[in-house]
């Protein structure tokens, strides 16, 4: 469900003046030809290493958010809108956010659930941090 991720979450960073960022690498371009169902060029960005990528955007003074289950980790309902350049990270929907990208993180965000469920669709869970940071919630 490559396609139906990255587009929805594309469509989200449309609607709410953002940019997505996703690794150079062949089922993501194909994902997002399947998924973009935008009828006009959209904000991508292709970055190659990923974790080289994140590092120089901490450096360059952006706010790296994970979307993650932390300890220290804010409540999406307590998350204030971004007031700088901010960079969301998602993580895999069973094994979350690579131990090695947490450590470039400057905070977490978590999504509280009630139900049996760990977490939500990732473009879910993306989609709803982002129009918080912007904003819109």
């Amino acid at each position: 469900m490559h396609d139906a991720n990255l587009g929805t979450l594309l469509r989200t960073c449309d609607a709410v003046g953002a940019c997505l960022a996703a690794p150079s690498l062949r089922w993501v371009d194909e994902a997002l030809a399947r998924g973009d169902t935008l009828r006009k060029p959209t904000c991508v960005h292709r970055i190659g290493d990923p974790l080289r990528w994140l590092a120089a955007e901490r450096a360059a003074g952006a706010c790296i958010l994970g979307v993650e289950l932390a300890d220290e980790a804010v409540r999406l309902a307590d998350l204030p809108v971004a007031r700088r350049r901010t960079v969301m990270v998602l993580g895999h929907e069973a094994s979350g956010i690579p131990p090695e990208a947490l450590d470039l993180l400057d905070g977490a965000v978590e999504i509280p659930m009630i139900g049996t469920g760990m977490s939500l669709n990732v473009a879910v869970a993306g989609s709803l941090v982002l129009y918080k940071l912007a904003g819109l919630l």
